[in-house]
């Protein structure tokens, strides 16, 4: 377990369910969560944006390199759009109100928490998946 986890797991943090290890050696961390957006993240599930349908047609499926994506993975007190935990991997797909200044700061806080955690995190534009998915792909595929 690395320590910025072992430092995470020191604070306390209301609503959220630490990580732990889980199944013996050799076994994989469960990461922390916030409970009550376990049902929020069902109906982003249900209700993805168009660029993420798209992205997520070319992700799922171990499609890329046989590694396993999930999509509106709860983390923390946050939902990520794509999650990739054998590369410890965030994929974020930003819509037009991403560029505001509050969701900037926002977005900022953020990707440092999960940085905290381990993750690298990679941000797309909608319109960088819908003009150039490929790309976007290869991009992925790199950080795998």
């Amino acid at each position: 377990m690395g320590t910025n986890l072992l430092s995470f797991l020191n604070q306390s943090r209301g609503g959220l369910l630490p990580p732990f290890l889980k199944g013996g050696r050799g076994g994989f961390i469960v990461l922390p969560y916030n409970k009550n957006l376990k049902e929020l993240a069902r109906v982003h599930r249900k209700n993805m944006t168009d660029a993420e349908r798209r992205l997520w047609s070319k992700i799922r499926r171990k499609q890329l390199k046989e590694f396993q994506f999930y999509r509106q993975k709860n983390i923390g007190d946050y939902i990520v759009d794509f999650y990739c935990p054998a590369a410890k991997l965030i994929v974020e797909i930003d819509g037009g109100q991403h560029y505001s200044k509050e969701n900037i700061l926002k977005d900022e806080a953020r990707g440092k928490f999960l940085n905290d955690l381990g993750f690298r995190v990679l941000r797309f534009s909608n319109s960088e998946v819908f003009k150039n998915i490929e790309g976007v792909v290869t991009e992925i595929y790199n950080h795998l």
